[in-house]
């Protein structure tokens, strides 16, 4: 016949049977970490991963020139350094701007900016090849680059309108971009001024005037192509919009124009020095 325990004896168990289940439930905690099941701070260390901001790849340009002159070969090697380095800064840019920007903020301020200046130092490869040899054709293809998938970014240009750009989260996108509210980004139309190139150069000679000429045209067009844009994104972007998706990318493509300019006088004369302050353009409200 069984004889009851004392109730101080039954406290004692209770107490040394919830000690095992509470170690034994550290012990599963533990056993599951170390077999790799995710818990909360997994989940949150994959979402932080994948929001990254994705990187830009774009085509290599070196393995598709031909042989290239050896009077060419330091402009050459210095136009491909200067491709690198604008993956480089492009790609520090998209870290930078993470969470800014409307569904096109990586296709307006990052991807067709770098586009431009690649078209133009391509564009300088080639007459660099072409004055002593055959100018490679269809290089500018490789101008274009893509944002590789490194988390959310990788649909960044294809974000859907009325939603916020995936590759920058936190966004508020195409919702008038409410984040930005009151900013000083593109409110209103206004026209780009630029300064004169024509009337600062010197005599141009004759054998270079064509080439002037047809930059000179360029760079009306520029401007044109800019105030196009800025008419077409009124309402867009956060307080550097304007600067960094217009102005600042035909900068770039002026310093480039006026660069060949410079050189096209300079290859029958003496080279015209400090018309790169003239790149710059202003936004006139």
């Amino acid at each position: 016949m069984s004889r009851a325990l004392p109730k101080y004896n039954k406290r004692r168990v209770a107490i040394v049977g919830g000690a095992a289940a509470l170690a034994l439930t550290g012990a599963v905690v533990v056993n599951s970490a170390l077999a790799g099941e995710p818990g909360k701070g997994g989940a949150a260390d994959a979402r932080t991963l994948a929001a990254g901001p994705g990187t830009i790849a774009c085509p290599d340009v070196a393995s598709r020139l031909p042989a290239v002159p050896a009077s060419a070969k330091a402009e050459v090697e210095r136009n491909l350094a200067l491709l690198r380095t604008q993956i480089d800064e492009a790609n520090t840019r998209l870290a930078k701007t993470a969470g800014q920007g409307g569904p096109n903020f990586v296709q307006n301020a990052i991807l067709g900016p770098l586009k431009d200046k690649r078209v133009s130092t391509i564009d300088r490869i080639a007459i660099s090849i072409g004055r002593q040899g055959t100018k490679p054709q269809g290089l500018d293809a490789l101008a274009a680059c893509t944002l590789g998938a490194g988390g959310a970014g990788g649909a960044a240009t294809q974000a859907p309108a009325g939603q916020g750009n995936s590759g920058n989260t936190g966004s508020a996108g195409g919702n008038g971009n409410a984040g930005n509210a009151g900013n000083a980004g593109n409110t209103g139309v206004g026209t780009i001024a630029c300064p004169d190139v024509a009337s600062r150069l010197p005599a141009v000679p004759a054998s270079a005037k064509a080439e002037v000429d047809r930059n000179l045209a360029l760079l009306r067009t520029q401007i044109d192509e800019a105030n196009t844009r800025l008419a077409k994104t009124v309402g867009q972007g956060g307080p550097n919009f304007v600067q960094n998706a217009i102005l600042g990318p035909l900068k770039d493509k002026r310093v480039s124009t006026i660069d060949r300019i410079a050189i096209s006088i300079g290859r029958q004369g003496t080279k015209p020095q400090g018309l790169d302050a003239l790149a710059a353009c202003t936004l006139n409200r």
